[in-house]
């Protein structure tokens, strides 16, 4: 067995970037960005009014001072006019300031009696308007790579970007293995169960920015194995769930290996999901899952995702990890980096964590419930509460 450390290591090793596409502005929402956005001018690319109110100048802006409105400009409209002494301009929000102005009164601090104004008392020092340039100038930049959020592309178009170049979503071929496998809404057999993992991984994958196909199950046979391996050859990465233990119906690294697979390694010191397995088979990179449901979603989140990060360009590495108090008294470790499913709760100075009582991998309820991953390391001591811990943040993750 190797370390977890180690498989990682070797996991992101195998997951290389997949190229990259241009698509239309609004369809780029949650897609790694590529190539960096530039901005040809700037924004506002004029001096523009921030409120609804009147033009004046800056000079002039005193408390019961008059003023005689010689015209308007709405939003998107120019005044081509010059405001002179004793001059200002009805303006509203988003409109270009006329020239000879600097300033806007807003119309709450104004008195209008025909084409005259009064300004108020308390005028203030805010000028109420947006210097051109004043978010971005000609030049700037959306760097990549980064995962578009709604304000990226909100900027974006702003910076008149009708189209960008984004990471291609890795294509993903899920194959979930075993005889005792049904899918959802099929009635099964009294010794058959519903198969949950590739569903879950699935909704994990395109979370992710990923593209997951679910491929029929895998029956615990050569040929079926076989013949699902031959639907997921085009696929840049192919993730199997189940069959990779050592029980004699446990086939896919046999198979696997007998079309070619040069394994990276196999098994790994954790808890859950010590049946884990990685390698190359043809142009894809194939990743064995564990087939309990939980020891699957944990070890995807550990090294799936990661990998998929690494096939977008972006940063790839361990998940973060950050800092908690635990919340009950814990047994020491063994010799295997233990991941416990845990309820996260707020405490005085940090979070405080209490890891579920039971933490038998085949338990989905307790996974759905669960807000972090406590970690232990490797033959750790016995802690206490109110320790100082690790964990991995899963609310955002799995929910």
């Amino acid at each position: 067995m190797i370390s977890v450390e180690e498989a990682l290591a070797k996991c992101l090793a195998l997951a290389k970037p997949v190229g990259s596409e241009i698509v239309h502005l609004a369809d780029a929402g949650g897609r790694t960005l590529a190539a960096p956005v530039t901005a040809y001018r700037d924004q506002p690319p004029f001096s523009a009014s921030a409120m609804d109110g009147y033009a004046v100048r800056d000079v002039e802006a005193i408390p019961g001072r008059r003023l005689k409105v010689v015209g308007e400009a709405p939003a998107g409209h120019h005044w081509p006019g010059t405001i002179g002494p004793g001059e200002c301009l009805r303006i509203f929000t988003g409109a270009p300031l006329p020239a000879g102005t600097d300033r806007v009164v807003i119309q709450e601090d104004v008195t209008r009696d025909g084409d005259r104004i009064i300004l108020g008392r308390d005028l203030g020092s805010n000028t109420n308007m947006r210097p051109s340039g004043a978010d971005f100038v000609a030049g700037a930049t959306l760097d990549a790579p980064r995962r578009l959020s709604p304000a990226d592309i909100a900027l974006a178009a702003a910076m008149n970007a009708p189209k960008l170049t984004v990471s291609k979503r890795p294509d993903i071929a899920l194959i979930a293995t075993g005889d005792e496998l049904v899918s959802p809404g099929e009635d099964p057999a009294p010794d058959q169960i519903i198969a949950s993992n590739t569903y879950g991984l699935k909704a994990r994958i395109e979370a992710a920015g990923g593209h997951a196909r679910l491929l029929p199950i895998a029956r615990d046979k050569r040929e079926s194995l076989e013949q699902v391996f031959d639907m997921a050859k085009d696929a840049e990465l192919i993730v199997t769930i189940g069959g990779a233990s050592v029980g004699d119906h446990d086939l896919v690294g046999d198979v696997a290996q007998d079309l070619g697979l040069d394994r990276a390694f196999y098994k790994i010191a954790m808890r859950p999901g010590k049946p884990l397995m990685a390698g190359k088979l043809g142009n894809a990179t194939l990743l064995g899952l564990p087939g309990n449901p939980v020891s699957a979603m944990v070890c995807a989140e550990l090294f799936l995702i990661p990998m998929i990060d690494a096939m977008l360009g972006l940063p790839s590495g361990p998940r973060p990890r950050l800092k908690a108090r635990l919340g009950v008294d814990l047994d020491a470790n063994g010799p295997r980096e233990h991941y416990m499913r845990s309820r996260l709760e707020r405490g005085d100075d940090l979070p405080v964590l209490t890891p579920f009582g039971s933490q038998d991998s085949s338990l989905l309820t307790i996974l759905s419930g669960a807000s972090a991953l406590l970690v232990r390391p490797v033959d750790e001591g016995r802690k206490r509460a109110g320790d100082l811990v690790e964990y991995v943040p899963l609310t955002q993750l799995f929910s």
